[in-house]
């Protein structure tokens, strides 16, 4: 790995963040931070991010046996764990979701903790304000991935997560359409 880029989802994972640039003596880093002001992920915790450092890792599951894997990123884990219980509130449907600070680090971890994180058996849902490619290569062919083709677009947050399909509403209702 040449860049560490480390993209956190919340106030914990971004203090694991920078603990993991201040000890990363082998490349540089990239601490890539929201500009929006981002919800803390529930239940999270400084001792709970420090999983973190593995590059993924669960943030949630809403049930015993999950349905599918949610995945991102940054500021797009606070939007899927709103469709989370979005699916658990109205269709039952438990899923399982991930927060993906480093595709690179991640794909340094072993083979059983890889699919612990992404179970291999499960589809999974990727979701990025970014373009979909950054996510293939962790959902698969059997996914989708909900990401940006465009630049340019200039409007406050809210907007553009409402015109672009990035709210919990919106992405429980295409987790639906997919399942």
């Amino acid at each position: 790995m040449s860049l560490l880029a480390l993209r956190p989802a919340d106030a914990c994972e971004t203090s694991v963040a920078w603990k993991m640039a201040m000890e990363n003596t082998a490349t540089p880093t990239a601490l890539v931070l929201s500009r929006q002001n981002i919800p803390d992920l529930p239940g999270n915790t400084y001792q709970k991010s420090l999983q973190a450092e593995k590059g993924a890792y669960m943030v949630s599951r809403t049930g015993e046996n999950p349905s599918m894997v949610l995945l991102a990123s940054g500021s797009e884990v606070a939007t899927l764990m709103e469709a989370a219980a979005l699916l658990k509130e109205r269709k039952n449907i438990a899923v399982q979701v991930v927060s993906v600070i480093s595709e690179g680090l991640f794909r340094e971890q072993s083979p059983a903790y890889q699919e612990e994180v992404l179970p291999a058996r499960l589809p999974k849902y990727g979701l990025t304000a970014g373009l979909s490619v950054t996510l293939e290569g962790l959902v698969g062919c059997n996914g989708k991935i909900h990401g940006v083709d465009h630049f340019g677009y200039s409007a406050p947050a809210g907007v553009l997560d409402q015109k672009f399909g990035f709210t919990g509403e919106q992405v429980y209702e295409e987790i639906v359409r997919m399942l």
